[in-house]
């Protein structure tokens, strides 16, 4: 189930954020829909600044909020800035670039043989060991355009 912004997102966050005991306010709203504007891994400054309506403490707390109920996920760079992104199963399976120099994170979606590669290589692992993956991520580290300049 992939979603852009609109209802059937909303919905599925408001069930979501049910299950947690909590809302799904205005305020989370906006924030979802411009996490999805975004299309790509953001910090909190980068949210405050994209939309006059997020103030700073709240989108804080609102990011837990719906980090906990499973419409967003938070992103890890090589620098101490958490990003953060809807949730996958809601936007699509996709992998990241990272920059060790500014710690920026871009999405970007491999060849699907080298996704068949993968959950190949996931299923003889499980076979050998047992071990029953429930999701993968690859995230390659490097140098963004930007930096290589």
């Amino acid at each position: 189930m992939l979603f852009a912004v609109g209802e059937d997102l909303h919905a599925v966050a408001t069930a979501r954020l049910r299950r947690v005991d909590q809302r799904y306010t205005s305020g989370r709203r906006v924030l979802v829909e411009a996490l999805v504007e975004a299309g790509r891994p953001v910090t909190t400054a980068e949210l405050v600044a994209s939309r006059r309506e997020l103030p700073q403490s709240t989108t804080y707390r609102n990011l837990a909020v719906l980090e906990q109920a499973g419409v967003v996920r938070r992103v890890l760079g090589t620098d101490e800035l958490a990003r953060f992104e809807v949730a996958e199963d809601l936007t699509g399976h996709h992998h990241h670039l990272v920059c060790v120099s500014c710690g920026a994170v871009e999405d970007f979606e491999p060849p699907r043989r080298v996704e068949q590669t993968l959950a190949d290589a996931v299923g003889r692992l499980r076979t050998r060991t047992g071990f029953r993956a429930e999701a993968h991520r690859l995230d390659l580290l490097g140098t963004c355009g930007s930096c290589a300049e």
